[in-house]
Formats: C-alpha cells, sequence, structure tokens
C-alpha cells in the first residue's frame, strides 16, 4: 500500500446478476475465437466450392482484420455516447445476420462482402462487452478475476478451434464454420437486456464523421500495408500504405487535440499507467505473433509434422494460455501486480530464450517447453495490463479505452507478423546463401531462397540425396532464424519486464478530470491486497 492520504469511495460488490451476465459476454469472447480460427480449415472446401482464386482467397481471410482494426476506435466510442449494452446488442444482432448470410454465399465477392460486415459487427461487440465488465465490476479483485474469465473464454475458443472445426466440417458444409456464431448472438439478444446494465457518458456529444474517417484511413491502409510486407508483396506499395496511413494518423491526432469531445481522449496516454499497460501489451503482441507464425513453420516444415499433428503439438501451450489467464488474478493477490506482469514477461522472455537452442533435427520437445512458458507467462501481463488499464480509466471513458486495447492488440500482431516474421526471413536468405550445395541447379537455388516453403516444393524436384541435401540446409536455415526472432524476443521482453517493475509499482498518476485519488493508485493498492 502507498502511504499517501487518501479518502476512498465505497466500492459496490457484484452480485450474482452480475457474474450470470458475465458468462454471456464470455461465451461471446469465445464465439468470435472460435469464429476466427475455424475459418482456416473451412478455407480449402469454401474456396474449391466458391471458385475463389488466390487473391480472393486472401481477401477472405484478411477483410475481416482489415475492418475489424479499422472499426475499433469509433465503435469504443460510440458504445460511450449511445449506451454500451445497445451497441452490443446491436453488433450482436448484426453479426448473427451476417454470419448467415456468409454461411450460404454463392460467390467469392459475397462472402468478401459478408466478411467485412462481420469486422464491423465484431468490432462493437470486444469493446463494449470490456467496457461493461467495467461497469459491472467496479471492486478491483472482481474485476480482475472477471477479465481473467473473458480471456480464458477468449483463449479457450482458440485452442478448441481446430478440434471444432474439423468436427463441423467432417460432419456439414463449409457454411456451418459461420453458422456456429449464430446460436450465440441469439443468447446475447435474448439474456443482455435482462442481465445488462446500460452506461453512456452523460456529457458525450456528437459523432465527429471526420474524425472517423481519418481513423480508417489511418488504420487500415497501416494494416494493409504490414499484411503484404509480411507475405513478401510488393515493398513500394506496401510502404506507400504504410506511410499513407501514417499522414492520417498524424492528421487525426491534431483534430482531437482541437475537438472539445473527441473521438479519441488523448489525455488517456498522460496516464503513466495506462500508457505503460499499453505498450507491455502492443510489444507482448509484437512478440507473441512473430514467434507463433516461425514455431507453426517449423512444426510443418522443419518437423514435417502434418496440419493435424502439428495441431495437436500446440495444445500444451494453448493450454498453458488458458491456465496463465485464469491464474493471473490469484498470482496478483499474493504478489504486487507489478511484480506480477513483471515475473510474467520473465517467465515469457525465458521460453523464448529456449528458442535460441533449437535445431533443425530432434528440437520438439525443446520448442513446445519455451511455447509453454512463453504462452503461460504472456498471459500474466495480458490479463493484468488489462485490468490496470481499465481501472486507471474514467467510467465514461471505458469504451475508448477498450478499444484502444483491442486496436492494440490488431497492430501488434500484423507488427509482429511482418517485422519479426522479416527478421526471420533475412536470416534464413542469408544462411542459405553461404550452404546452398554447389551441384543445386541454379533455378533450384534461387527458387529455395525465396522461404522455407519454397525450398521444400524445389527438394521434392530435385533428384535422391540432392533434393534431400538442399532441404536440410534450408531447414537448418530456417531454424537458425528462429533462433534469431526467438532472442530478440527474449531481449524485448526482458527490457519490458524491468518497464513494468519499475513504472507500474507508482500507480500515483491521476487520469485526466480525476481528483488525487487515483483509480489506477487504488487498482494497484486493491489487486495486491
Amino acid at each position: 500500500m502507498t502511504s499517501k492520504t487518501r479518502t476512498t469511495a465505497a466500492v459496490a460488490t457484484a452480485g450474482r446478476r452480475e457474474w450470470v451476465a458475465l458468462a454471456v459476454l464470455a461465451l461471446t469472447s469465445l464465439l468470435l475465437s472460435l469464429d476466427v480460427s475455424v475459418l482456416y480449415l473451412a478455407l480449402p472446401q469454401l474456396s474449391a466450392d466458391l471458385g475463389a482464386n488466390s487473391a480472393e482467397q486472401l481477401w477472405i481471410l484478411d477483410i475481416y482484420s482489415f475492418m475489424l482494426a479499422g472499426s475499433l476506435v469509433t465503435m469504443g466510442s460510440l458504445g460511450d455516447r449511445i449506451g454500451r449494452r445497445r451497441l452490443l446488442l446491436l453488433g450482436a444482432a448484426a453479426f448473427g445476420v451476417a454470419s448467415v448470410a456468409a454461411a450460404y454465399s454463392t460467390s467469392p465477392e459475397m462472402l468478401i462482402a459478408t466478411r467485412a460486415l462481420l469486422g464491423v459487427a465484431g468490432a462493437t461487440l470486444m469493446p463494449s462487452s470490456m467496457a461493461l465488465i467495467r461497469n459491472m465490476f467496479t471492486e478491483p479483485k472482481q474485476m480482475g478475476t472477471a477479465v481473467a474469465v473473458w480471456f480464458s473464454c477468449f483463449m479457450g475458443g482458440m485452442a478448441a478451434g481446430p478440434l471444432v472445426g474439423g468436427v463441423l466440417l467432417e460432419t456439414f458444409w463449409w457454411g456451418s464454420a459461420f453458422l456456429l456464431g449464430v446460436p450465440f448472438m441469439v443468447l446475447l439478444l435474448v439474456a443482455g437486456p435482462v442481465l445488462l446494465p446500460e452506461y453512456r457518458a452523460t456529457a458525450a456529444g456528437r459523432l465527429d464523421l471526420t474524425s472517423v474517417a481519418l481513423s480508417l484511413a489511418a488504420i487500415l491502409p497501416v494494416i494493409y500495408g504490414l499484411k503484404e510486407l509480411a507475405r513478401g508483396g510488393d515493398v513500394t506499395g506496401s510502404a506507400v500504405a504504410v506511410a499513407a496511413g501514417a499522414a492520417a494518423g498524424i492528421a487525426f491526432v491534431r483534430r482531437q487535440r482541437r475537438l472539445a469531445d473527441p473521438l479519441l481522449d488523448l489525455a488517456l496516454f498522460r496516464n503513466r499507467t495506462f500508457s505503460t499497460a499499453l505498450a507491455v501489451m502492443l510489444l507482448g503482441g509484437v512478440v507473441m505473433a512473430g514467434i507463433s507464425l516461425m514455431a507453426t513453420q517449423y512444426l510443418q516444415l522443419v518437423a514435417g509434422l502434418a496440419p493435424i499433428h502439428a495441431g495437436l503439438w500446440m495444445v500444451p501451450a494453448n493450454a498453458a494460455l488458458i491456465a496463465g489467464s485464469v491464474l493471473a488474478p490469484v498470482i496478483a493477490r499474493r504478489i504486487r501486480p507489478a511484480h506480477s506482469i513483471a515475473a510474467g514477461l520473465a517467465i515469457c522472455g525465458a521460453g523464448l530464450a529456449l528458442q535460441t537452442q533449437l535445431g533443425a533435427a530432434g528440437g520438439l520437445p525443446l520448442l513446445i517447453t519455451g511455447l509453454v512458458l512463453a504462452s503461460f507467462g504472456i498471459m500474466l501481463p495480458s490479463t493484468l495490463t488489462m485490468t490496470l488499464l481499465l481501472g486507471a480509466t474514467p467510467p465514461e471513458k471505458a469504451g475508448s479505452a477498450a478499444s484502444i486495447s483491442e486496436a492494440s492488440g490488431e497492430f501488434g500482431i500484423a507488427v509482429g507478423v511482418a517485422a519479426l516474421g522479416s527478421l526471420g526471413t533475412f536470416v534464413y536468405r542469408d544462411e542459405l546463401a553461404d550452404t546452398v550445395p554447389a551441384n543445386v541447379p541454379t533455378e533450384a537455388a534461387h527458387t529455395a531462397r525465396e522461404s522455407i516453403t519454397a525450398a521444400v516444393g524445389a527438394a521434392q524436384h530435385l533428384p535422391g540425396q540432392l533434393g534431400a541435401d538442399l532441404l536440410d540446409r534450408a531447414q537448418a536455415a530456417f531454424t537458425t532464424g528462429l533462433n534469431t526472432v526467438g532472442g530478440v524476443g527474449a531481449v524485448i521482453l526482458l527490457i519490458l519486464a524491468v518497464l513494468a517493475a519499475t513504472v507500474l509499482r507508482h500507480g500515483d498518476e491521476a487520469p485526466a478530470e480525476q481528483p488525487a485519488d487515483t483509480e489506477d493508485e487504488m487498482a494497484l493498492d486493491a489487486l495486491a491486497a
């Protein structure tokens, strides 16, 4: 506890109604994560049925995340203005209708359009859910537990997605992957008006449409450019897209500073707890996205596992994600949150450090051990920083805070795949350039240097031992790239651990327009009690 003298208002304790309402919100989060992971399995079937070409397949996959990321800030602010429950229920209805339309799509273009609508609807669900948790659970310990439950269900959906998707696709047609979400949305529409409280900012003004347009112009090109860079697409075009998005972002920030009631309250970032928690979430997402990409490729292209077996090897890491989110608030009651966050980052960093010792042969046990440590470790800061972020935010800004958090997650994934994926590819190409067997044909050698996937294909077209030698060298070069990404990630996380331990232990900075009895300091103290 801090030594500062303060007067704290009585904090209401959540009852049975709030916990039942949380169950409904948590089921919604489970559905959202299931819906994303199932689509990857359904893509081959739906592409064959609809006649989708490779470009259309990419848009079917990506348009959801584009529209989700682009709409989050707007929807978070809109919920603060018109009511979080109202926006949540409108989003649930739209998500259900769009899911049915997606399931019965008759062309790639129709499916892309419905996936875009699903992205916009999804942007209403996640920040509204987190903001309502902030409203229902004002007692910090209960808030921490509620956030942990929500995260556990979200991660559980990610873990169960391949299994559920496999069962659905073995039994039904590909459209069942989209219909899976409809019963959850019906449940939310029926139970929401009864269980969920309504909350809106009483002094909020009208939504600034120019700010909405600028936010879309800032976010969409950046996400698009980063994804294209990660795929090895047109570098110039990707750079132009990112630069255009950055320019729109600068214009957006300048406009928010001039508005009396901005779409995004920049004063939130002046709170040190809020900004540090957001930085931990963003950079942690960058690292985990990069290492997950490399690890998945290692399982299939180096270890030679079939997709279903690669998925089974990932079960321990997925279980560690769930365990970390469940145990985070329990650990925070025994160890100060700042120290718990730092410890989780250090554990995650240790898991990534193990990846630096991985070899191309016999590396599966070490890879999975490292991923289990990293997955468990990263969930401690992920769950606790979300609690601190919400606790450091005035209730009337909870929707905006939640949307910022979700948007940072989308950026983290995009940046991690683009930056760390590109780092791994650079190391791979550099290593392979020096180790390609001299008698490999020039064209095959050039193809193999493009990527580990291309190298596997090139090796299959070479005779006997020559193909085996090329594949061995390519797998060794890719493993070196994974070692490098693991080392860089470990360093980033250890730096974040030091930052969290030193900055978050001083929850003494008041949010904008709040009294000296700061909510963030109270949250830190109560979580540690």
